[in-house]
């Protein structure tokens, strides 16, 4: 990629986009296209023509979409799959017809079947049902890959897939209702801690094991990947470690310096039992993670208490 060339970050105010952002900021790139829903609504295809003819995106990083955890899924499985869906169509079209040179798309673990082999190979997606709990996010996440592997084989455009574990880091969102697990794991710890509480309540048993990704480091691998990979092939991003949600809500604990109990509502769903990334490939590229849990769990809720209340989505509710 030229150090010149023209750069669109798609969703730059989310966890992923800022720390895109940083990354292309920190390695010489200057010549970044940014704009907020306010600006550009990518749910609106003339808008997104409109702005891609005007710009002129050679290189496109999209990170925007909607995501949440179990719970906003459970309640909001409309949105998560139209959203989504118009998202990704309206990106695709646009980057095509306005000529762009190479766009990377995210994928996300969470849309590999619910019971494939561990660690997760590549090859198997789409390969058996999903996970009930999140397939309306993962159905759309699928459509949109498949739909940037068309444009590849019909129109030729440059397009490639990253599938990240999952993703943590300052900038999270931290709202109880539609969080993933690990920020609503260190809020919950931090209020209970505030308040005195002897004991902190979490959804599940906590026997599933998750793989938790920096979101520094995911923004490295997709500029790793959009300088050296070409294949139409999703590939995954990952640490290549997991541990169980019980072990995570320790460590986490941990970090806040929550010193009370543990208790598990075993009432709430677990969700697939175990994701863990096969990340063979892309290490075979040259590229390894940097940035060990607990180092970058604690710079995480370091980001959470130097924030405004208003700041962090969900906390001024």
């Amino acid at each position: 990629m030229d150090k010149t060339g023209r750069i669109y970050v798609a969703g730059h105010n989310g966890l992923v986009g800022q720390a895109l952002v940083r990354c292309l900021k920190r390695e010489g790139f200057r010549n970044l296209i940014l704009a907020g829903r306010a600006e550009l609504d990518l749910t609106d295809q003339g808008a997104a023509e409109g702005f891609f003819a005007a710009q002129k995106p050679e290189y496109i990083f999209s990170a925007a979409g909607k995501v949440g955890g179990i719970m906003a899924n459970k309640t909001c499985p409309v949105d998560f799959l139209h959203e989504n869906i118009l998202i990704h169509t309206s990106l695709l079209k646009a980057a095509q017809r306005q000529g762009a040179a190479k766009v990377l798309l995210l994928g996300s673990s969470c849309i590999y079947p619910r019971l494939a082999l561990q660690p997760i190979l590549e090859e198997s997606l789409l390969a058996g049902p999903l996970e009930t709990t999140n397939q309306w996010y993962a159905i759309a996440k699928i459509a949109g890959l498949m739909l940037g592997q068309a444009y590849r084989e019909q129109y030729g455009l440059r397009v490639i897939s990253a599938m990240p574990a999952n993703l943590y880091g300052p900038g999270d969102n931290f709202d109880l209702e539609n969080s993933h697990v690990l920020p609503a794991m260190l809020r919950k710890f931090h209020e209970a801690k505030s308040a005195g509480a002897d004991t902190v309540t979490l959804w599940g048993s906590g026997a599933p094991f998750r793989e938790f990704l920096h979101v520094d480091d995911l923004a490295g691998a997709c500029l790793f990947l959009m300088e050296h990979y070409e294949a139409p092939e999703v590939i995954n991003v990952g640490t290549g470690r997991d541990l169980s949600i019980r072990d995570l809500a320790a460590l986490v604990a941990e970090v806040v310096g929550f010193r009370g109990e543990i208790a598990w509502d075993t009432s709430k769903p677990d969700g697939a039992p175990r994701k863990l990334l096969d990340i063979s490939k892309i290490s075979a590229l040259g590229w390894q993670p940097r940035v060990p849990l607990r180092e970058g769990l604690a710079e995480t809720y370091r980001w959470f208490l130097a924030q405004p209340v208003s700041h962090i989505r969900g906390l001024a509710k």
